[in-house]
């Protein structure tokens, strides 16, 4: 939950894709807003006052978006809702005043309000935006006078005895007029790749450590400081930088590089991303080289410096219905059906639990909101509960005891999808793989039976809707290749539980023929597998499929 961020939201919010509002009476909306506010509170507390980050800095700024979201969509609820609580600063300020209020950024969404932004500008820098806690540091006849955190960009609180542990932090320089610096202090992370680490918790780490009542100086070496401007220097950056560099804060000023183009901003945002550096960063700062002194500055994102960061690492989610996919061994796995959103370019829409056992444990429901991730960049995957609906319907999810290896031969009721597991599976790469048949060409068929189309016509499958006379060719050659499948991919593709080292050379009556103890006898079996082996070529849904094959002429029935 980045300070710095917070003035930023009205900005996001706009940018961000619309969702539709919820269809909800204004009973539920109140408490719903009511929740989330509470919730909201919650986390800034922890963070400002105590140091502990409970939330992810990216899910705070979208739970920040969907709250104020949803008073748009309820604009009746607002004035109920006290205006102080649009303050996500509301717990942050302290009892020092800032000689020089702290900005925040405006959040610049992509490229295009980049090359937007810079457009109207000239003289432009660029800095990693350091993952942190910011500061002001004063001093005075070259002495360290007072350290303020960022609190409400107004006032903050006394970090003074603090910094005064922090090596970081020099205690005097060489200079006698006062001097105000603004940074961000950082968890020193050597060699931490944003990319693959992420910020880690290590914000978390530095809020913290500032938070405690006594700074230990195991914590208090941790610690290190990027100062990214001086509000009362020189008026160019370069004679800022100069100054800096001077004063020794040349780590800082290596970082802070003159910027000529969109394209340019791209490339380091890229580099940054992808390169070592010392701490946790979560995207770019775009500064104009001239902007007014601090005296002229207000707890508000100026015009003159804008950040640009980096995609989510996760997103939020509202969960709009829990299905529960029956699987062709009859696992059910509970599917989220989530309101569209957006993560590193990839729009998603669902999420799976994995296990019933999983969903039970984290009893999701409908308007739930969940925080979602990618894993491998490509996969969703579910990291967690954000919080819950205030009004949870209930659901009633299969039974386990009803869906095993010989269930659901036929879309019956509560079949559906059990059987359909089974026809994509006949039809697939694992099962008899016949080409251009999938789910959409079982969807046109409706079998009622696992074999109900080997004796289709091609005139019969010309008069189904949605085939042509050329796809219903092509579909009658794919579906006849079928007769020509091995015994062995037969068996597979019917459902054969896996068989280990076991021959399936022969025919049907041989492999029927054994019983469980035949089939344990081979390696990679095992007394469970071996069971539902024998059981397989006695089960009477099976031993018609069989009937139906010989009659076909099909090998080895």
């Amino acid at each position: 939950m980045s300070p710095r961020a917070a003035p930023l939201l009205l900005l996001y919010a706009c940018t961000l894709q619309a969702a539709p509002c919820p269809d909800w009476p204004a009973e539920r909306a109140s408490g719903e807003i009511g929740a989330l506010e509470r919730r909201l509170a919650e986390w800034e507390r922890a963070y400002h006052v105590e140091g502990r980050a409970l939330v992810a800095d990216e899910l705070y700024d979208q739970s920040r978006e969907r709250l104020a979201q949803w008073r748009g969509c309820f604009p009746a609820l607002a004035s109920v809702a006290s205006a102080a609580d649009d303050s996500p600063l509301l717990a942050a300020g302290g009892p020092l005043p800032s000689p020089v209020p702290q900005t925040g950024l405006f959040k610049l969404r992509d490229e295009a309000a980049v090359r937007a932004w810079m457009a109207a500008r000239e003289e432009l820098w660029i800095q990693p935006k350091v993952d942190g806690v910011a500061v002001t540091l004063v001093y005075r006849d070259g002495r360290l006078q007072q350290a303020i955190s960022r609190g409400d960009g107004r006032s903050g609180r006394d970090w003074t005895a603090r910094a005064r542990l922090i090596q970081a932090i020099p205690q005097r320089l060489a200079r006698r007029d006062e001097l105000i610096l603004q940074g961000e202090l950082y968890w020193r992370a050597p060699g931490h790749v944003q990319a693959r680490d992420g910020s880690d918790g290590l914000r978390g780490k530095a809020a913290g450590a500032m938070a405690r009542g006594r700074l230990d100086a195991a914590r208090a070496a941790q610690i290190g400081l990027f100062v990214w401007d001086w509000p009362n220097g020189p008026a160019g950056m370069a004679e800022r930088l100069q100054g800096l560099r001077e004063l020794g804060f040349a780590d800082s000023v290596e970082l802070t590089l003159p910027l000529r183009s969109p394209e340019e901003a791209r490339r380091w945002r890229q580099r940054w991303y992808h390169e070592a550096l010392p701490f946790a960063s979560d995207g770019v700062v775009l500064r104009q080289g001239r902007r007014p002194p601090g005296t002229h500055w207000l707890a508000e994102p100026p015009n003159w410096a804008a950040a640009w960061k980096y995609s989510p690492r996760r997103a939020l989610a509202e969960v709009r219905a829990v299905q529960f996919q029956i699987g062709r061994t009859g696992r059910i796995t509970p599917l989220l059906q989530l309101q569209p959103v957006e993560l590193d370019g990839r729009t998603l829409r669902r999420v799976g639990l994995g296990s019933l056992q999983r969903w039970r444990s984290l009893d999701i429901r409908p308007g739930d909101q969940v925080t979602v991730t990618l894993a491998g960049l490509t996969i969703p995957r579910l990291e967690a509960v954000a919080w819950r609906g205030q009004q949870r319907g209930a659901l009633q999810p299969p039974d386990p005891a009803h869906y095993h290896t010989l269930s659901c031969w036929h879309p019956t009721p509560g079949c559906e999808s059990q059987f359909a597991a089974r026809l994509a599976w006949l039809s697939g790469k694992r099962g008899l793989a016949l080409p251009g048949v999938g789910s959409g060409t079982w969807s046109k068929l409706r079998p009622q039976g696992l074999l109900d189309w080997l004796e289709l016509q091609e005139s019969e499958l010309a008069a189904r809707p949605g085939l042509g006379q050329r796809s219903a060719a092509a579909l009658h050659q794919s579906l006849a290749s079928a007769r020509q499948r091995p015994f062995a991919q037969w068996l597979r593709a019917l459902g054969l539980p896996p068989s280990g080292s076991a021959p399936l050379a022969g025919n049907w009556d041989e492999l029927a023929a054994r019983d469980a103890a035949d089939w344990d006898a081979y390696a990679g079996v095992g007394p469970t597998r071996a069971a539902q082996l024998a059981a397989f070529f006695r089960h009477p849904e099976v031993l018609k499929l069989r009937e139906r094959l010989r009659a076909a002429a099909v090998e080895g029935f």
